[in-house]
């Protein structure tokens, strides 16, 4: 669904206050500028000659796949030299960067255009002048053939997300006036730089010249290589991360031509105009620009559209040297176990242990986008303080850098060879995060993954517990006198109590309880673990032995979540009729009861503050 699009003339067609922040900074800049009526179209192709020097269009591409449009963003031009940084990065990807650079320098020239003028070792200086783009166009023709154009266009249609038409006039005009081109080419083919059919090759350069975008079109192309060569709105993978590092580096440096120091200076954006009149700019992580306005400077590039750029990238101060970042708001929270538990519940004398022994887990919750110097200062807080399990949760993490990656790789490997064993939680599978660090840590027999922090936390309560003989002493079966709920009753009370229920077994994966169901009984727990489900899934507590399920039925009569069983299971079932029936009967043992179940509740929401309070100290 595009957003609201501003006419040249400035109207709405959507309410003002429907508008964003940036849509409405768009439209300020569009009102603006369309006056200006400096510069002039290009007259060295006749067809371009014909251009509407009112046009004017804007265009605002983020990596998520919003598109901002304002003005003429949907007139078609022709594409002319921008064409040239992604045909740079076609014949990288077709032919690797070593071929490529072999025939082409990545240097900036200082000279027009359409200089004719080579390096001294009669290479192109760089491929976003005609020299360097029709050797690039020439490798792909050795490469393709006949069917060189055609590749081409299709690699341009998967940036803008679009199929691309061709402007046949403007085609047959750049081929009948395009001498200067044609020696340009002789001479590289004099140099071998190209080679066979010097005409087929100009035919292709011509063809791409003249391939028919708009001002969206640019501002997808320019978001894709701002999001790593993926299509923020067809979601393709069109060009490797390489690839676009390469190609936004020789846009950085040359992408405007002799203007290039002058607009990096200023702008701060990689970018590549046209003489068409369009400009596209990427800042990577963040978003592309296309503009369209056809008149020009004298360095062939739009006067409209570089105003554009320079108030945008002023004004969000976007320049990308102007970067700025506090490392240390990666680590969201850093504590132990003290107080915090997973949601299993334990005996009382597992919890002593976890009590005690609380520091000998920690945990590191993380967020946001982990680049290298992030994760270096991440490594320095682990090493700060040793501890025999450390949980590190991902799941509010957007994404890891390679280079962030291989460092955190390098500091488990480093960590787990010791006495520490690594626990990574909330790391989807398939996700961005995943596909860096599960290559990187697959060799480390110390690190181990879980999808929720909840489930690694207990592992390492497990850990904890077994260390310290907490589960030496365990018996097979559970006596009343261990229920929680039960607790403070007398022997004769708990034999009384146990008359009035019934014994029963349940095989591993069986649900014991349905949610939705009437809730007509209370379970206690006496062989076996069983987890308490929300019908999502979503597990809410894991119970072992010597503990209560189904209580909440004192207090609701519908059951609020499933009971499956995590192992086999042995319990005791209690009608709730006759209980309710033995409390009143009994009055002392149903007080008893109602303060047991008051203190059970009172535990698990001072664990859920608990965290909260955590979480809200960082």
């Amino acid at each position: 669904m595009h957003s609201p699009v501003v006419s040249t003339a400035g109207a709405l067609s959507a309410p003002p206050a429907a508008l964003s922040p940036l849509h409405r900074f768009l439209i300020q800049c569009h009102a603006q500028f369309r006056d200006n009526n400096e510069g002039a179209v290009a007259d060295y192709i006749p067809q371009l000659k014909k251009a509407d020097t009112r046009h004017f269009g804007i265009c605002l591409a983020t990596i998520d796949g919003h598109v901002y449009e304002v003005g003429d963003s949907a007139v078609p031009f022709t594409i002319q030299s921008i064409s040239k940084a992604f045909v740079f990065a076609l014949a990288i990807e077709l032919l690797g960067p070593e071929r490529v650079e072999s025939v082409i320098g990545v240097e900036p020239s200082g000279d027009a255009f359409n200089s004719i003028r080579l390096r001294a070792d009669n290479r192109p200086y760089n491929p976003m002048v005609n020299s360097g783009a029709i050797a690039c166009s020439g490798l792909i023709h050795r490469a393709k053939g006949a069917e060189a154009f055609e590749y081409i266009r299709a690699a341009l249609g998967r940036f803008a997300g679009r199929d691309l038409a061709v402007d046949e006039a403007v085609f047959a005009s750049e081929r009948e006036t395009g001498d200067r081109n044609r020696a340009i080419a002789y001479l590289l083919r004099n140099y071998d730089v190209i080679q066979g059919d010097v005409a087929a090759v100009l035919d292709v350069y011509f063809r791409q010249c003249s391939v028919l975008v708009t001002a969206r079109d640019l501002s997808v192309m320019a978001a894709t290589l701002a999001n790593n060569g993926i299509n923020p709105v067809t979601g393709e993978q069109v060009m490797k991360p390489y690839t676009v590092a390469r190609t936004l580096s020789v846009m950085t440096s040359s992408g405007m031509y002799d203007y290039a120091g002058e607009w990096i200076y200023r702008v701060g954006l990689p970018a590549k105009s046209g003489v068409g009149g369009g400009i596209v700019a990427a800042l990577p992580a963040q978003l592309g620009l296309g503009t369209f306005s056809p008149p020009l400077d004298s360095h062939g590039n739009s006067v409209r559209g570089l105003q554009v750029c320079e108030t945008i990238s002023t004004h969000f101060g976007l320049h990308m040297l102007s970067r700025s970042g506090d490392v240390r708001t990666a680590i969201i929270a850093d504590y132990d176990i003290g107080g915090i538990t997973s949601r299993r519940n334990r005996q009382s004398r597992e919890l002593e242990i976890l009590d005690r022994y609380h520091e000998d887990v920690r945990i590191i919750e993380l967020v946001g986008a982990l680049p290298f110097a992030t994760i270096d200062y991440v490594s320095r807080r682990i090493a700060e303080k040793h501890t025999p399990l450390l949980i590190i949760d991902f799941r509010r993490v957007a994404s890891i850098t390679v280079a962030g990656g291989l460092l955190l790789a390098d500091s488990l490997r480093q960590l787990t060879d010791g006495t520490t064993t690594a626990l990574l939680s909330g790391i989807d599978k398939g996700s961005q995060v995943d596909d860096i660090i599960a290559p990187l840590i697959a060799d480390l027999p110390g690190v181990r993954s879980y999808s929720l922090l909840d489930q690694a936390i207990e592992w390492a309560e497990d850990q904890v517990i077994y260390r310290y003989g907490g589960y030496v002493t365990r018996k097979d079966d559970a006596h009343l006198r261990e229920q929680a709920l039960l607790a403070g009753l007398s022997d004769a009370e708990l034999a009384d109590l146990a008359a009035l229920g019934v014994a029963r077994r349940f095989k591993t994966g069986e649900r014991i309880v349905h949610a939705g169901e009437i809730a007509s009984s209370l379970f206690f727990l006496q062989s076996g673990m069983v987890s308490v489900k929300l019908p999502s899934g979503v597990r809410l507590a894991s119970l072992d032995q010597g503990m209560e399920f189904g209580e909440m039925a004192l207090l609701d009569e519908e059951r609020t979540a499933d009971v499956w069983a995590d192992t086999d299971v042995t319990c005791l079932e209690l009608p709730l009729d006759e209980f309710n029936r033995f409390r009143t009967e009994h009055p002392p043992i149903g007080e008893r009861i109602a303060r047991n179940l008051a203190s059970i509740l009172a535990k698990r929401l001072i664990l859920a503050n608990a965290k909260i309070d955590l979480l809200s100290a960082y």
